[in-house]
């Protein structure tokens, strides 16, 4: 069975759920209402020229041009990272540390899947190098997203038993373990989460569109473990290396806390 294609009034019909979903959040004085409506047009935007994109890169099978849209893509990635944190670290730190564990770790783990596992001639081409990016790097994003602000916070919250053991002459790493290991669970609980949940209580979109378009269930069901596989790992490795800097990068040599290395936005 081929996919059903579906025409733009199919589209607008779907949009007009966001419509009734503005007009409640009017109705029920939400204040949402602008923020549902400027979402969903940045969506159909981005989305739009996203295909016309696409399409020239499709054609164009270039390694050159497939890296400089992955590129981009981890450009805009680090700058949601960024936007996130609460408390941001001065200097280029602020976008280059959560910027540099996620390219690293996104990067690392679509490679391996490119030439171990799905292996398309040639290993970069766009049409499966470009979704594998993308997914793993959304989810890597948020990990790496929720470990820097769950760190930063939790060494502002805990300066004072923090530096403490520091003044004891106990060693860095030890003295921000314990806020080291809450930013790492506060990163991967959610990958966690979607993993336990897949299957009985959700349909992963991934899955989902490959059925709508006539892939048999077992096939779909084996692209989506590995893909759950392997978002799950680059998020553990990209929150581990985000938290590891940020721990060194708020510390120094002489073992001290160097809270004046983060301002708050």
């Amino acid at each position: 069975m081929s996919y059903i294609a579906l025409a733009p009034t199919d589209v607008a019909l779907a949009a007009g759920l966001v419509l009734a979903s503005a007009a409640l959040s009017l109705a029920l004085q939400l204040g949402l209402a602008r923020q549902y409506l400027v979402a969903a047009a940045r969506m159909v935007v981005q989305l739009s020229l996203l295909a016309l994109v696409l399409k020239v890169l499709f054609a164009a099978v270039s390694p050159l041009w497939t890296g400089l849209a992955a590129l981009v893509m981890v450009l805009f990635a680090g700058r949601e990272i960024l936007a996130r944190q609460e408390r941001r670290m001065t200097g280029p730190w602020s976008y280059g540390l959560g910027t540099g564990a996620m390219l690293f770790a996104a990067a690392l783990v679509t490679v391996f899947a490119l030439t171990t596992q799905v292996q398309p001639q040639p290993w970069y081409h766009p049409r499966f190098a470009l979704p594998l990016l993308g997914m793993v790097l959304g989810n890597t994003m948020t990990g790496v997203s929720l470990g820097l602000h769950t760190l930063t916070s939790g060494l502002v919250a805990e300066r004072a038993a923090v530096e403490a053991q520091l003044a004891l002459g106990v060693p860095r790493r030890q003295a921000t373990l314990p806020v080291a290991r809450a930013a790492l669970r506060s990163a991967l609980i959610p990958i966690i989460n979607a993993m336990a949940a897949t299957g009985l209580i959700s349909l992963p979109g991934m899955m989902t569109g490959q059925i709508l378009a006539g892939i048999a269930p077992e096939e779909a069901v084996k692209y989506q473990m590995m893909v759950t596989f392997l978002i799950a790992g680059a998020t553990g490795l990209g929150a581990v290396l985000a938290v590891v800097a940020g721990v060194y990068r708020l510390t120094d040599r002489r073992h001290r806390l160097r809270l004046d290395r983060l301002r708050r936005d």
